[in-house]
């Protein structure tokens, strides 16, 4: 039984997770589905470790690796400057370049560098360690990787290695530190890092519509829509073309969810922050900035096209006294701020997400 606001929470990140990642879904993940954790690491640590012997029986993804050494035979690729060198210095060995199929490539080693940073923690049970251990036996020709060097932007997904994009996302809120952290004390959800949480907390959103709503409607003619799986660029309302080098300085507007149902349309954007509201002179008001940003979003779209265009800012509910659930009509749109509680059990957000569909797009 979920007993507590904090289980519930560390309950409703793995309902997230498994929204953003579906391969969360599959069976090997039934037994952590079902599972309650008194924290967050110890959640993580039981995904990476099922997830890793999920990997395990399938095989470890491969890389071909170039190696540069000196051989007494040519291998590969005969690097001839280096030869040279290894002649003058009587060396009696060819200075070789060749490629080689491995596991020991950057994905298992972040996989294996997080792994035994979670052996580490006093947050992470004995018997999810002794889980760890047990995957950890067959990384023993994997090395480890400098948590510095790690360009997590940079990994590239294939066919190949597809299956990895999830664990590499659980093994960046883990060496990061992204989750919360839940230390006993005042329940807080400050204490979430804002920039990676707020990536979760987006793609969650639009997962839940999509595969929650996608297609739904009240008939054939009139499903609901998503624009654009990461979001739609919204486009400028230019009365006058401009040249090409000013169009440039242009920003983008992207928008993170976008819904269409019939002639209505519905921009969210989710906003993940410590704190909800900012303070001006003792005065607390909706940050400025989001406020503007979904109000160009809104308008610009609106000038384009014939629908009824509403915008929502999506907050992730805080500690914080005073939430922000409001509504206006600004030029003829609505523009709206609502919270949304991560804390209460997850029907109860399914709740709150589903009311939103009925206010705006029925």
């Amino acid at each position: 039984m979920i007993r507590d606001k904090k289980a519930i929470l560390i309950r409703n990140v793995f309902c997230m997770l498994s929204y953003a990642f579906q391969s969360l879904r599959h069976e090997s993940y039934a037994r952590v589905a079902r599972e309650d954790f008194d924290g967050i690491e110890d959640l993580l640590a039981a995904i990476l470790a099922a997830g890793t012997a999920l990997h395990l029986k399938r095989g470890l993804h491969r890389e071909y690796v170039t190696h540069a050494e000196s051989l007494p035979v040519l291998r590969g690729k005969l690097n001839m400057p280096g030869t040279i060198r290894n002649r003058i210095q009587a060396i009696r060995k060819l200075a070789c370049e060749y490629d080689e199929l491995t596991a020991d490539n950057l994905f298992n080693q972040i996989l294996k560098t997080t792994l035994l940073c979670l052996l580490r923690t006093g947050e992470v049970s004995l018997r999810r360690k002794t889980e760890i251990k047990r995957v950890l036996v067959y990384f023993s020709e994997i090395s480890t990787v400098d948590l510095k060097t790690i360009r997590w932007e940079r990994l590239q997904y294939s066919r190949e290695n597809g299956s990895y994009e999830m664990l590499m996302n659980i093994c960046r809120l883990a060496l990061d530190g992204m989750l919360p952290n839940t230390e006993a004390g005042p329940y807080k959800l400050e204490i979430f890092k804002d920039a990676q949480m707020a990536g979760l907390y987006e793609r969650f959103i639009r997962e839940y519509y999509r595969q929650e709503h996608l297609g739904s409607g009240r008939g054939a003619e009139d499903p609901l829509r998503l624009d654009a799986a990461g979001g739609k660029e919204v486009a400028w309302d230019l009365t006058e073309e401009p040249a090409e080098e000013m169009r440039a300085l242009l920003p983008k507007m992207q928008t993170d969810v976008t819904l269409r149902r019939g002639n209505k349309v519905l921009i969210i954007d989710a906003k993940y922050y410590g704190r909800t509201l900012q303070e001006n002179f003792d005065r607390q008001t909706l940050h400025s900035g989001n406020l503007y940003q979904i109000f160009s979003y809104v308008k610009n779209e609106a000038a384009r096209c014939s629908d009824e265009v509403s915008g929502l800012l999506l907050y992730a509910k805080t500690e914080e006294a005073v939430t922000p659930d409001v509504k206006y009509k600004i030029g003829g749109n609505w523009i709206a701020a609502k919270t949304l509680d991560l804390s209460v059990e997850f029907d109860e957000i399914r709740k709150q997400l589903d009311e939103l569909i009925q206010e705006y797009l029925i």
